[in-house]
């Protein structure tokens, strides 16, 4: 790809700009439940109860209840961290009762696909494994260079990344504490 640079001297320059390669920019863990797959799943697919799992989005609703849990349906979540909040779009892409449920973020405009979270479920013995995951998608760098062009994109993602971590060890903590209870 190729951009054209302002210089100084009121001329231009085409100059080479990599896209930043975000592949290696994924996490998973899991969890064993003492409940049916179908259990686990209506809790996860359910974003109203959002809040009872996730450490950062407090909350969530369907754009179209009559939609609700579908693939194709859009929800907007509702995050906090600290005494920072912001909204995002999100739209289901898989929902297979019982066995997935992956949505993507599509940011606080609805208009780029960041973040991609899923839900995944099979039966272990007399419960459940329980696995969630997430991964940035390519157009998160330009998405943080929107907001400031000097950014260090790495150095974001890299933070995301851990808080997506600790946060996924903590909403599977919690999703097994609700599907059990």
């Amino acid at each position: 790809m190729t951009d054209r640079a302002d210089l100084a001297n009121g001329t231009t320059a085409e100059r080479k700009v990599s896209a930043m390669d975000v592949s290696g920019y994924h996490h998973s863990d899991s969890i064993t439940i003492d409940c049916t797959p179908a259990d686990a799943y209506a809790v996860v697919s359910d974003v109203t109860r959002i809040g009872e799992l996730s450490p950062v989005c407090r909350s969530a609703s369907w754009k179209d209840p009559a939609s609700a849990g579908t693939a194709g349906a859009w929800f907007t979540g509702h995050n906090e961290i600290g005494e920072i909040t912001w909204d995002t779009h999100c739209q289901v892409v898989t929902a297979e009762p019982g066995r997935e449920f992956t949505f993507v973020n599509h940011g606080r405009n609805g208009d780029m696909e960041l973040v991609r979270w899923g839900f995944t479920f099979g039966p272990e013995g007399d419960g459940t494994v329980a696995t969630e995951s997430w991964q940035v998608l390519p157009a998160y760098p330009d998405f943080v260079l929107a907001g400031d062009p000097n950014a260090d994109v790495a150095a974001r993602i890299d933070g995301m990344a851990q808080m997506a971590r600790d946060g996924i060890r903590d909403t599977l903590a919690n999703l097994k504490r609700a599907a059990e209870s």
